[in-house]
């Protein structure tokens, strides 16, 4: 027994040592692109207005996603809406671009990846409390049970899950990160 116990670690220590330093941050960072990336991309270019400006004007549907219960208070007339609400939607759009972009590339990668955690909070908070979505037991959905596709709490432990290998682990060796480090200087 002993022999199969010693062929069982020994198998996986030089499996660890192999991978052990690229292949998490790198398969974390394949997978948000291969599956969130234009998911992002494509709700935040639904948030641009019309035109060349449409990055400072967000589209009224933009207000109706980030602050629906305001946005119908507001007669949706997203000029009777406050600054606020205007930053925040702008903001938010501009961070469906970026955070997703910097983490693809590898670039400030970890910043990147909190960032994102902390987007993935916010827009779960706006479906279950803004669009009632907590309403909705089927599309809400439980851990623990059979079902493994519902769209809140099944997808979003998934995407946070992936999103916390690049937090705390980096970008790894395939990254603008690892480039700009291996560039810079180190001062003594």
């Amino acid at each position: 027994m002993k022999f199969l116990i010693d062929l069982h670690d020994s198998f996986f220590a030089g499996l660890t040592r192999l991978l052990e330093p690229w292949f998490l941050p790198t398969l974390a960072r394949f997978t948000f692109a291969a599956t969130l990336l234009v998911y992002y991309w494509n709700s935040a270019s639904l948030k641009l207005g019309d035109g060349i400006t449409g990055i400072f004007r967000p589209s009224a549907g933009a207000f109706g996603q980030i602050f629906p219960r305001a946005y119908e208070a507001a007669g949706y007339d997203e000029t009777a809406l406050s600054a606020w609400h205007w930053a925040v939607t702008i903001l938010g759009t501009w961070a469906e671009f970026i955070l997703p972009a910097l983490l693809v590339l590898g670039l400030l990668t970890r910043l990147a990846a909190l960032g994102m955690i902390g987007f993935v909070i916010v827009q779960t908070l706006t479906d279950l409390y803004g669009h009632g979505v907590i309403a909705s037991a089927e599309t809400l959905g439980a851990w623990f049970d059979r079902a493994a596709d519902s769209a809140i709490m099944d997808q979003r432990l998934l995407w946070i899950t992936v999103l916390a290998i690049p937090l705390l682990r980096g970008a790894g060796p395939i990254s603008l990160d690892q480039l700009l480090r291996r560039r810079t200087p180190i001062p003594a």
